[in-house]
């Protein structure tokens, strides 16, 4: 992916590409890309490959080849492809060859085809004509393919060493901030996450006006930085993430783009454009009242009253902080619910009403036994907290209440 140019170069026969002598330049190049090749590999370790590369093929696309997954053999490496111009994801698995080649596929039949085969190891030939045979114990399957030479070119990227950190951290600062990404389209930017690297921290920041997700956490990175990534590529590098808290992913980004890689797999995204918010001047620095509650308890008492709240049936949390307790109350056209749990406050009573989906996305983000709520009175932001420290927080705009 990264020295694309040289590659073709290297590839392309060394013809006159005057108008007249185009055609025969394409055609020995499909002559050269696929001529009879054939590989042999673990059918599992393929198959894994393929439903995670495969999310970066663009589900409907001009361009037919963007439709379809790139597999280019050289020899005893495959890499697989897949990209829509924003976003893409390339891996490379051995395999056993002594060939050389290139072609575009369908991935939910290439997956599907060698998900059901039976056996350990499968076989792929593919012909001159681009038919695809694949031979696995006493199964011989047969898909077409397509030539890969209209196969866009992968972004040129300019980037330098990237910043490391553990995998199953930054799935956890991925998981923690997502749910507060802007759904409104009116400002891109926002509907991404900020990456920001200040003093050897790492803060990942997620806004959309009514709610702010911050989580930091030591890095050995010592460059100051800050780029935007689309919210989607998040999420599907942390659907592939290890929980192994000793694998690294490596994350480099340029002008445009971002590049995460981890695992054998790299995947790289256009960066989100335009001014990100300020969000370090939203975060109130004191508060007159601190509540400690059962994340676990907060998080069921919540999903109670989701059963009244849905579609045009909706209404705040009213929520009173008092006494040892948090008492919940909320009124919809299909039913009422009242409900009290224990609550360490310290500070004056408080009363405060909520979006109730955006308190329980923020409580269920939390991760952690106990949350710290701090408030000053009931029509200021809310800032939840873990037990101790600030390596997450979360701010909740309140809602008004009526009398």
């Amino acid at each position: 992916m990264y020295d694309r140019a040289a590659r073709d170069q290297a590839i392309t026969p060394d013809v006159s590409t005057t108008p007249e002598r185009k055609v025969s330049v394409r055609h020995l190049l499909d002559e050269w890309l696929i001529d009879m090749i054939r590989f042999t590999c673990n059918r599992q370790l393929f198959y894994t490959t393929i439903t995670h590369v495969a999310k970066g093929v663009s589900p409907k696309s001009t361009i037919p080849e963007l439709e379809r997954l790139k597999l280019r053999l050289n020899h005893e490496s495959l890499e697989l492809t897949g990209f829509d111009l924003e976003f893409g994801i390339q891996s490379c698995i051995e395999v056993e060859s002594s060939d050389t080649g290139e072609f575009v596929i369908s991935p939910r039949l290439l997956s599907e085809s060698v998900r059901r085969c039976s056996g350990e190891t499968i076989t792929m030939q593919v012909d001159d004509n681009y038919i695809v045979h694949l031979y696995c114990d006493e199964t011989q399957l047969q898909i077409s393919a397509m030539s890969a030479a209209e196969y866009p070119a992968l972004p040129d990227l300019d980037i330098e060493e990237g910043m490391q950190l553990e995998q199953s951290v930054l799935g956890s600062m991925i998981r923690q901030t997502h749910y507060a990404a802007s759904l409104n389209e009116s400002k891109p930017v926002l509907t991404g996450e900020l990456f920001e690297v200040e003093d050897h921290v790492l803060h990942v920041a997620a806004i959309d006006g009514y709610r702010l997700a911050v989580r930091q956490e030591p890095i050995s990175y010592d460059k100051p930085c800050h780029f935007v990534v689309p919210k989607r590529t998040l999420l599907e590098v942390a659907a592939m993430l290890s929980d192994d808290s000793e694998e690294l992913c490596t994350i480099s980004a340029d002008r445009r783009n971002v590049v995460f890689e981890f695992g054998g797999y790299v995947v790289f995204s256009r960066l989100l454009e335009g001014e990100f918010h300020n969000y370090k001047s939203s975060i109130p620095s004191t508060y007159e009242t601190e509540i400690r509650i059962d994340t676990r308890d907060l998080m069921h008492c919540l999903e109670r009253c989701s059963l009244l709240i849905s579609g045009k049936y909706n209404a705040p949390v009213r929520c009173t902080f008092t006494n040892g307790s948090m008492q919940i109350w909320c009124k919809t056209g299909i039913g009422e619910i009242k409900d009290k749990i224990p609550a360490q406050v310290n500070g004056p009573d408080v009363t405060i009403g909520f979006d109730n989906r955006f308190f329980l996305d923020a409580v269920r983000a939390a991760d952690c036994d106990q949350l710290r709520i701090q408030l000053s009175g009931g029509n200021r932001v809310a800032k939840l907290l873990p037990p101790e420290g600030e390596s997450f927080i979360f701010l909740l705009m309140p809602i008004q209440l009526r009398n």
